[in-house]
């Protein structure tokens, strides 16, 4: 079963309230017929508009291949948090990296968070604007203590001092929980719409000058005397093909797949609370926990809380995803029982063994960037940027990535999944007993 139509409409956005919020935006059509670009991109997500807006400023040809709507994907559906980093802490990075590349790699974030701001800012993104603050909030003592150790080794050894430490008063003022023992709040982070931020990228990669394309799958790479894009309806020879599937990247490269999985993650959103959201955030930041199948959660706009956690790792979502997130939900906030659940999706997102993001070259001009972890919004887009820069010959940044430890998934395509699940389930109990 193909992950691309395993779980949604054809051509269709999830009913999701980032949807039922979303900026108007074009439609493009599906291509029918050959065609030739010096760069074809395979997926119409963060990393794919962000590598085709600036490849088409530099000036190149560059066609999007979209299976069905741009933004269609993780980088419409997530939490929409901003984060600082990479999704391990700076000392794991140390240890596993070395000092100097764990500092390249710090930095990578800092330039993708400015990256994020930027954009919306300089393509007038419109109801996408950047929230500051983003609280990580401990379930245990223990987590406690390493947070704020994570955010002392920043400030002395990175000069990042945008992080505030907070015991359980402190972090019990902002979010209105008895679950947490406290945690940190980082105001250099924060949040944003993440569909109309992919939509805004698709607008400015059009403006550019890049072909896009939707309902249009890429069925297969053909490396005979040229590099060809296969789909349905048509074939597109370029010089660099750049494969930004994520966790829909199927058969496409087989040694990204190796590396980089498909896990699904889940979303509700309440009804309006009205005044009685100040009680649930006093601040408008958003939150994740220490939970290892993390939680995570902020007010809208119009005062829903959206929630986010609970994960699966087969093919199809659950039947009642509502059911299966307002569980977790309620855990922390039983004020919330009686409040109507308006919206509840899912989304495909891709991980690695280390949880840094997958950067590979599988021939000398097929380049893909994927498996985030659940940091995507900055580093995908940033992503974008780094793979722009290698097409254009300048792959320091590319080729840093690239160097990073990227294990393979024990058991190859057919029990990665369900050895993942078995890891994943005892994890989970882990997590429900606080150990």
């Amino acid at each position: 079963m193909n992950l691309l139509f395993a779980n949604d409409r054809r051509g269709a956005l999830p009913q999701s309230w980032y949807a039922a919020t979303a900026n108007e935006a074009p439609r493009f059509r599906a291509l029918d017929g050959d065609t030739r670009a010096d760069v074809c991109v395979v997926g119409g997500g963060y990393t794919g508009l962000s590598a085709a807006r600036h490849m088409a400023r530099a000036g190149l040809d560059v066609v999007v291949l979209e299976a069905h709507r741009m933004g269609f994907g993780a980088s419409g559906r997530n939490g929409g948090q901003v984060g600082s980093g990479q999704r391990i802490d700076q000392t794991a990075l140390e240890e596993m990296l070395g000092r100097d590349d764990a500092h390249a790699l710090w930095q990578m974030g800092e330039d993708a968070k400015a990256l994020v701001r930027d954009l919306i800012e300089t393509e007038g993104m419109a109801r996408c604007a950047f929230r500051p603050g983003l609280v990580h909030a401990d379930r245990s003592r223990r987590d406690v203590a390493r947070s704020h150790a994570a955010a002392e080794k920043l400030a002395r050894d990175y000069g990042y001092d945008s992080i505030e430490p907070l015991d359980r008063e402190g972090l019990r003022a902002i979010v209105g929980s008895d679950a947490y023992k406290g945690g940190v709040i980082d105001r250099g982070a924060g949040h944003i719409h993440p569909l109309n931020f992919a939509l805004g990228l698709a607008g400015a990669a059009d403006a550019a000058g890049a072909r896009l394309f939707e309902g249009t799958q890429a069925t297969a790479i053909d490396h005979g005397p040229g590099s060809v894009v296969v789909t349905p309806r048509g074939r597109v020879e370029a010089d660099h093909i750049v494969l930004a599937c994520n966790g829909y990247l199927g058969d496409l490269d087989g040694q990204v797949a190796q590396r980089v999985m498909p896990i699904n993650n889940f979303i509700i959103a309440t009804e309006p609370l009205g005044a009685a959201a100040a009680d649930i955030l006093a601040e408008p930041v958003a939150v994740a926990d220490s939970r290892f199948v993390v939680n995570y959660f902020r007010l809208s706009e119009d005062n829903r809380l959206l929630f986010g956690g609970g994960e699966s790792y087969g093919y199809r979502f659950p039947a009642d995803i509502a059911a299966k997130v307002r569980r977790p939900m309620l855990e922390i906030f039983p004020q919330l029982r009686a409040a109507r659940i308006d919206y509840a999706w899912g989304g495909t997102l891709a991980i690695t063994r280390t949880r840094l993001p997958c950067f590979h070259r599988s021939r000398r001009n097929v380049l893909s960037a994927s498996g985030y972890s659940g940091h995507g919004v900055a580093l995908a887009t940033l992503a974008g940027r780094i793979v722009a820069e290698a097409v254009a010959g300048q792959a320091g940044r590319f080729d840093l990535m690239a160097r990073l430890p990227m294990p393979r998934f024990p058991g190859g395509p057919r029990l990665r999944t369900p050895l993942l699940a078995l890891a994943m389930s005892w994890f989970a109990l882990r997590d429900r007993l606080g150990i």
